[in-house]
């Protein structure tokens, strides 16, 4: 049995870009394990994973074998009418063949597949020393790495992600010998830059990890993380606070650093005036800082992660507090100027920004959007004229200092501007409160997985500013193809979906896509070789496509979705509940059964070669099994008539599973196309009128694809 032995590989090198960091180690990482396997060597992997720091890349595996097993090949030859003459010696092919595995001819075994026998070439070499085969296992593997932008150094025409300064390679306690990028295997790590400035040796793999902690190194990320997210918490908690700790945010600290050391600082207090929202933008994006927030409210603590163990640290929060401080300024600049401004003045201007060449600009897309707001808001119970103020100002702030600044601030800043705004004095306190979110609501949801717009106002708003977006691309010739979606109509029309159907409004979507086509300009207006019913039955089917990733993430299978989407309900709010129904119904043991004979009875009435009459003759009911179905087929109609009318599907489903019995019996005791034309077209009718109830909430017959 080949023995096993832990291996360490570390590629150490200046500081790796911070975003790529986490896949530059996972691809080191599956690509050392790939190019073994790949050889044969087996592999302990055990609970192994990536190891890296920002100047290190490392590979820990608990035991791989030290050579590889015996290699067994097989090279297939000539055919024996080709491979022999007629005296059964060796033809010019077969010397070939046989000089090439460097064998006499008579050496060769024989083999046959369907075509006949033909001459083989088997041969067991011994396996190579893992230690041997190393040096190609990692250039295969950094080859195979993501790096988009390799950097060069010195004088020497290979690259890397940065330049790399040592090289870690330990098969149990041996170095193997390997060169690469100029630099040879050994066991000499380095320590961290500032605290420990000096070689590492590392004496064998499993002394790795405690080696380089030794030397002021968390080399498992993990590690880090939970040490970072530890001390984090602890300074926060120690000025009353808790720490917004982002998982992006937390992700790059992670990689900025070799040994976290959590610092506590503070900012003025007056710059808390600015809405807290782009002050956590700049603490987080700008300089990976960590906010404190009590109660969900911003405070003027925050915490930095040094990579030092600063003997001074009041020093370092400092620094931290000097670089913060310009940029708190910039912001409480923007925002006092904005208020002076005014949303109003702000909404002005929105006139000489251009939205799209042919649907006008920005102002002109805010009063289709207001219009749109004052159809909508009384289906919903919503005050028609304030849902047309509130869309009038939806995009004011587009205008502002702050979200030139910070654009990840559209409508969070409207709402904090509507709320100081003199100009909206004459509301009650109510309703400019409702009008202020609605302009932050507006905008949700922003991007995948985040919720709807919580308050009916902004639900109104959010659903008029989509179906403008749609309505407006989809007229300009805007709709997506491939990867191209300047307008993002897609993510738009996912949010529209989800509002209409999350909110439970039960609006019928083909109407509002033609109010909105109507207050489009009259450049993208239909015309005659693309009329209204036209784009709207493109944009309601674009809407649908949509929804397929949202109900498969649901759990909800494709049959599923076609078979009621196959209905093309006018309302989301109806998709979704026959949705629901339809896996419940599923799920039924009658379920299949019934599917199919949909199906098969759909297919009868396609190829129908009479007219079919509306009614079925009592008196044409020849046989016991078609009487029987007509019976249950009646009562079903009279049972479910009601639920269906106030969308209670899955009492219609289950119903409708209780006609198995019949259905079956039907098919087996009935002959449909019968010679005798009336009792044929009878029988027709009933199953119409059985196939009209059974898609009444869903075309079942996709359940039997």
């Amino acid at each position: 049995m080949t023995a096993s032995l832990p291996l360490l590989i570390e590629l150490g090198t200046e500081e790796l870009p911070v975003k790529a960091l986490p896949g530059l180690a996972q691809a080191f990482f599956d690509g050392v394990i790939a190019a073994l396997d790949k050889r044969g060597v087996a592999i302990e992997r055990g609970d192994a994973k990536p190891l890296y720091t920002p100047r290190r890349l490392a590979v820990l595996l608990p035991g791989v074998a030290t050579e590889q097993p015996e290699q067994r090949s097989e090279v297939l030859g000539p055919y024996l009418n080709i491979a022999l003459d007629a005296e059964g010696q060796p033809t010019k092919a077969l010397q070939g063949f046989a000089a090439k595995a460097g064998i006499d001819w008579t050496a060769l075994e024989k083999t046959s597949d369907a075509k006949g026998e033909r001459f083989v070439h088997r041969a067991v070499t011994p396996g190579a020393a893992t230690a041997a085969l190393l040096p190609d296992v990692l250039r295969e593997a950094i080859a195979a790495m993501p790096i988009p932008k390799p950097m060069r150094w010195g004088a020497h025409t290979y690259a890397f992600a940065r330049p790399v300064h040592w090289l870690v390679l330990l098969h149990g306690g041996t170095i193997v010998d390997a060169d690469l990028f100029g630099v040879r295997g050994g066991r000499t790590s380095r320590g961290h830059r500032f605290m420990h400035d000096a070689a590492v040796e590392i004496a064998a793999p499993i002394d790795y990890v405690e080696s380089m902690r030794s030397a002021k190194v968390i080399v498992d990320a993990d590690a880090r993380r939970a040490e970072i997210v530890r001390e984090v918490e602890d300074a926060a908690r120690a000025v009353g606070g808790d720490a917004r700790i982002e998982a992006d945010n937390l992700e790059q600290v992670v990689c900025l650093v070799e040994w976290p050391k959590a610092v506590s600082c503070t900012f003025e207090a007056e710059f808390l005036a600015v809405p807290q929202e782009a002050l956590i933008a700049t603490m987080e994006a700008n300089q990976k800082f960590f906010p404190v927030l009590r109660d969900g409210k911003l405070t003027e603590h925050f915490i930095g992660i040094a990579n030092i163990v600063s003997k001074d640290e009041a020093e370092v929060a400092k620094g931290y507090e000097r670089v913060i401080r310009p940029r708190f300024a910039d912001a409480k600049f923007f925002f006092d100027e904005d208020l002076k401004q005014g949303l109003s003045a702000m909404n002005d201007g929105l006139k000489t920004v251009t939205y799209q060449a042919k649907l006008g600009s920005v102002a002109d897309k805010t009063v289709r959007v207001a219009a749109l707001a004052e159809m909508i808001a009384p289906q919903i119970g919503v005050d028609a004229a304030l849902a047309k103020q509130a869309a009038l100002l939806s995009k004011a702030d587009l205008q502002s200092r702050m979200v030139n600044e910070f654009p990840e601030l559209q409508g969070i800043a409207g709402r904090d501007y509507a709320k100081l705004d003199p100009a909206l004095a004459d509301l009650s306190n109510e309703d400019r409160a409702s009008l202020a979110n609605a302009l932050d609501e507006a905008w949700q949801p922003r991007f995948a997985g985040d919720d709807i717009a919580l308050s009916p106002l902004g639900k109104v708003l959010a659903i008029a500013e989509r179906l403008d977006t749609l309505a407006g691309g989809f007229a300009a010739g805007l709709k997506p193809t491939g990867n191209k979606d300047a307008f993002a109509l897609r993510r738009n029309a996912l949010g529209l979906a989800r509002t209409l159907i999350e909110s439970g409004f039960d609006l019928d979507l083909t109407d509002l896509i033609d109010k909105a086509v109507v207050e489009l300009p009259a450049a993208v207006q239909p015309h005659a070789d693309r009329n209204t019913e036209t784009l709207r039955l493109d944009l309601y089917d674009f809407i649908l496509d949509r929804l397929k990733g949202y109900y498969a993430d649901k759990g909800v299978t494709v049959q599923q979705f076609n078979a009621v989407a196959a209905l093309q309900p006018k309302s989301l709010y109806d998709l979704d509940r026959r949705i629901d129904a339809i896996g419940t119904f599923a799920a039924l043991p009658e379920a299949a059964a019934l599917a199919a004979a949909d199906k098969r009875i759909r297919n009868i009435l396609r190829k129908a070669d009479i007219t079919i009459p509306g009614t079925v003759d009592p008196a044409l009911l020849r046989e016991p099994a078609e009487a029987a179905l007509a019976e249950a087929v009646e009562a079903v109609q009279a049972e479910t008539g009601h639920a269906l009318a106030h969308g209670d599907y899955v009492s219609v489903l289950t119903h409708l599973a209780r006609l198995r019995p019949q259905v079956d019996a039907f098919f087996d005791g009935v002959m449909v196309n019968a010679d005798d034309t009336a009792l044929r077209a009878n029988r027709l009718a009933l199953l119409k009128r059985l196939s009209e109830r059974l898609g009444s909430v869903a075309a079942i017959e996709h359940l039997s694809n």
